[in-house]
C-alpha cells in the first residue's frame, strides 16, 4: 500500500477549508480538473511528475539515488555485502529500526521530537524479559509482551500530557524522558542479574526476530503483497477520478506493479536461497500496511497532517490539537515498545546497555532520511522503511569493514545531516515555487 500525495496534501490544506472533509465528498465544480489538463498519458504523468520534482517534491528519488550509490561504494569494497547471508542479515536488522521508526514519523508529522523511543523501546523490552523469568509466575509470552507494550504506550500518554497540559516543549521533556528511562532500564536489569544481563526463557519470543518462512510461504506473501498494493492503487485512481481530481494513469500503474513484482519476487528468490524470508519482515510490512491507513484513510490521519501544517489553522477548524498530539505520542511509545520487543528477540536477552549505543540516532535518522520533514505535515509512513534500508545498509557495510565505532557515529551524522539539507532546500523550492 502507497498514500497517495493528494491525501496529503489535502490533508495539509483541510484547516483552511472546513473542519472535516470526507473522501466520500465530491469537491465543488470549481475545483475540478479539466479533462484536457489530467495526465492521463505516460508522458503527460512523467512531465509532471519532473516538474513536481524541480518544485522541490522529491518524494523517493534522494531514497533511490542514495542506495544505488551506497550499493556501488560497499559493493566494491567488500565482496560479502551482496551475499545471500547478508541479505537476509539486513532484513533482520532493519526491522526493529523500521518499527519505532513508524512511531517517529508520527510524531515528526506534528512538528514535534521524541529523544526518548530508544530508551522507551528498552523498558518494553525489559519488562517483558522480566515477566518471563521462571520465577515471575510462568507469566504467558503473549500476556508478558502485552504488558512491555502498555507500559511504553502508558510512558508516550504520560509525556504527551506534561507536553500538552504543562506546556513544555517536546524535545525538552523527552530529553528528560531519555534520561529517566535509561536509569529506570539500569535499575530493572541490574536488580534481577548481577551481571547486568538477563536472557529471554521463552521460544516463541525468540521465534519472533528468529524464525522463517519456507520457500513456499515466502512467495504466497510476495503474492499477497503484490496483489494488494495493484488492487490499492486501482482503488486510489478510480476514487479521485470519480471526484474530478489528477489520477495516475493505467499504464503507469500497470509499469510500477510490474516493477514492485520485480523487486519483491527477487527479495523473495534471494532469501530462499539462504534461511528464508524471516518472519518478522513480514510483521513489519503488516504494521506497515496498517499505519499507512491510518495516516492517509482515516480523519485521525488527516488531522495529524493538519496539526502539523499548522497547529493554529487546524485548532480554527475545529481540530483537537491536544488530543491528536496524545495520541500520536502513545502511538510513538507503543511503536518503541515493540521495537524493542523485536530487538531483543533477535539478541536473545536484554542489558544494561538496551536502548543505548547509536539506536536513537538510527530510528529518527531513518523517518528523516525517509522523508518526513522536521518541519512538520510532510511526509509517509513508508518513510520509515525507506530510511531503515538506507540506515541499516551503511551500518552493516561499514561493519563489513570493520570501521571505528567513532567512524561509524560521523558517517552516519553526515547522512543524516545531508539529508535534512535535502529537505531544507526542498522547502525552501516548494515556497518560492509558491508550493505548500
Amino acid at each position: 500500500m502507497t498514500i497517495d500525495p493528494g491525501t496529503e496534501s489535502q490533508a495539509r490544506a483541510e484547516p483552511g477549508a472546513q473542519a472535516e472533509p470526507t473522501a466520500e465528498e465530491p469537491l465543488p465544480a470549481a475545483t475540478e480538473i479539466p479533462l484536457e489538463a489530467r495526465a492521463d498519458t505516460l508522458g503527460a504523468y512523467v512531465r509532471r511528475w519532473w516538474q513536481g520534482v524541480r518544485a522541490g517534491e522529491l518524494g523517493a528519488l534522494p531514497i533511490v539515488v542514495g542506495l544505488i550509490v551506497i550499493g556501488i561504494v560497499f559493493g566494491t569494497l567488500d565482496d560479502t555485502f551482496f551475499t545471500e547471508r547478508n541479505f537476509t542479515n539486513l532484513l533482520l536488522q532493519m526491522a526493529h529500526i523500521a518499527t519505532i521508526a513508524i512511531g517517529v514519523v508520527f510524531v515528526l508529522l506534528i512538528g514535534e521530537i521524541d529523544l526518548s523511543v530508544a530508551f522507551v523501546s528498552a523498558v518494553g523490552a525489559v519488562t517483558m524479559t522480566l515477566l518471563l523469568r521462571p520465577d515471575a509466575s510462568d507469566w504467558p509470552w503473549w500476556a508478558a509482551v502485552a504488558v512491555g507494550l502498555i507500559v511504553t504506550t502508558l510512558i508516550g500518554l504520560l509525556q504527551a500530557l506534561v507536553i500538552t497540559k504543562a506546556g513544555v516543549p517536546s524535545f525538552v521533556v523527552t530529553l528528560a524522558g531519555l534520561l529517566i528511562w535509561s536509569g529506570v532500564v539500569l535499575i530493572m536489569t541490574t536488580e534481577y542479574s548481577t551481571s547486568g544481563t538477563i536472557r529471554i526463557q521463552d521460544d516463541t519470543v525468540i521465534g519472533i526476530a528468529n524464525d522463517f518462512l519456507n520457500d513456499a510461504g515466502g512467495w504466497v506473501v510476495a503474492g499477497i503483497g503484490v496483489a494488494g498494493y495493484a488492487l490499492s492503487q486501482l482503488q486510489t485512481a478510480r476514487s479521485r477520478l470519480a471526484r474530478g481530481l489528477d489520477a495516475k494513469p493505467g499504464v503507469v500503474i500497470a509499469l510500477q506493479v510490474a516493477g514492485l513484482a520485480a523487486v519483491v519476487a527477487l527479495a523473495v528468490w534471494y532469501a530462499n536461497r539462504d534461511r528464508g524470508v524471516p518472519e518478522v519482515t513480514v510483521l513489519v510490512l503488516l504494521l506497515f500496511v496498517f499505519w499507512s491507513f491510518v495516516a492517509a484513510r482515516t480523519r485521525f490521519g488527516r488531522h495529524v497532517y493538519a496539526v502539523g501544517g499548522s497547529a493554529e489553522a487546524a485548532r480554527r477548524a475545529g481540530i483537537n490539537v491536544d488530543r491528536v498530539r496524545i495520541a500520536v505520542f502513545m502511538i510513538a511509545g507503543f511503536m518503541a515498545g515493540l521495537g524493542g520487543v523485536i530487538l531483543a528477540s533477535r539478541l536473545r536477552s536484554v542489558a544494561t546497555n538496551t536502548g543505548g549505543g547509536n539506536l536513537l540516532l538510527q530510528v529518527i535518522a531513518a523517518a528523516v532520511i525517509g522523508g518526513t520533514s522536521l518541519f512538520g505535515g510532510r511526509g509517509r509512513v513508508v518513510s520509515a522503511l525507506l530510511g531503515a534500508v538506507v540506515i541499516i545498509a551503511i551500518d552493516n557495510g561499514m561493519g563489513l569493514l570493520n570501521l571505528a565505532t567513532g567512524t561509524r557515529f560521523v558517517i552516519t551524522g553526515l547522512v543524516l545531516l545531508a539529508a535534512v539539507l535535502v529537505d531544507a532546500l526542498s522547502k525552501r523550492r516548494r515556497a518560492a515555487r509558491g508550493v505548500v
